[in-house]
């Protein structure tokens, strides 16, 4: 049995390329993983399933944010306390700032950093009875500025680096650890949604502006979000972690 054997993890957006990745890294070191991620998604509670026997699946709709909270407060109750909480969700659109509506914006902006806020408060009150929590949040290389078409998201990573800075802050008291995790440009479904038939076009672009020539896996940002909610990272918070090869 791993390192998290008497762990709880929630982690969100768990059915995407990144999320199966660190849901299956974390359930075979033993921690029990609750994937959330859309209620109207296919098949949700089989495909959380095919990640590990300790991994279930909980169906949420980050942009209802009341409701999201109430459904994780319970369920974190119900795991009598999430250990681990990670703030993978995210929404990504690519297309020039005066294109994007003013609902657009705020929906990025809404799962992708504002629901991360929500979250914590809903599962912290646990992890301050318990003194133990690691909360991991998820920032970007896109915060370099060498990105077009994505300022709302963009923006939104902003906002999770000051959010893992300050909470990291208040709740060191309390044990809690809160870290960042900035990917680089990781292969993953999202790239093959957002450049399509321009693949071969970005993935030279990528490796150009890399130091090493080889492409992130999702695999190696599971690696370091174990680290980080490993006994080996006890001492480290409020802390953002590039995994970008050496953009």
């Amino acid at each position: 049995m791993g390192n998290l054997a008497d762990k709880t993890v929630l982690l969100t957006g768990g059915l995407g390329t990144l999320g199966r990745a660190q849901a299956s890294k974390l359930a075979s070191e033993g921690a029990r993983v609750i994937v959330l991620d859309r209620p109207d998604i296919e098949n949700g509670a089989a495909r959380a399933a095919e990640l590990g026997s300790n991994v279930s699946f909980l169906g949420c709709d980050l942009n209802a944010l009341d409701s999201a909270v109430d459904i994780v407060r319970t369920a974190a109750v119900a795991a009598g306390g999430v250990d681990i909480l990670i703030n993978n969700a995210a929404l990504i659109i690519n297309k020039p700032h005066e294109a994007f509506s003013l609902q657009e914006y705020e929906d990025q902006i809404r799962v992708n950093s504002t629901a991360a806020f929500a979250l914590t408060r809903a599962c912290e009150p646990e992890m301050k009875k318990n003194r133990y929590g690691k909360i991991i949040n998820f920032t970007s290389v896109t915060l370099t500025g060498q990105w077009d078409g994505y300022v709302p998201y963009v923006t939104s990573k902003g906002a999770m680096l000051g959010l893992t800075k300050s909470l990291a802050r208040e709740l060191g008291p309390h044990r809690i650890n809160v870290n960042a995790v900035a990917p680089g440009a990781i292969v993953s479904e999202a790239e093959e949604r957002v450049f399509g038939g321009k693949r071969q076009e970005y993935n030279d672009w990528v490796l150009d502006r890399q130091c090493l020539k080889a492409r992130i896996m999702p695999s190696h940002v599971a690696d370091l979000v174990h680290f980080l909610v490993s006994p080996a990272a006890d001492m480290i918070s409020g802390q953002n972690f590039g995994i970008d090869g050496g953009w």
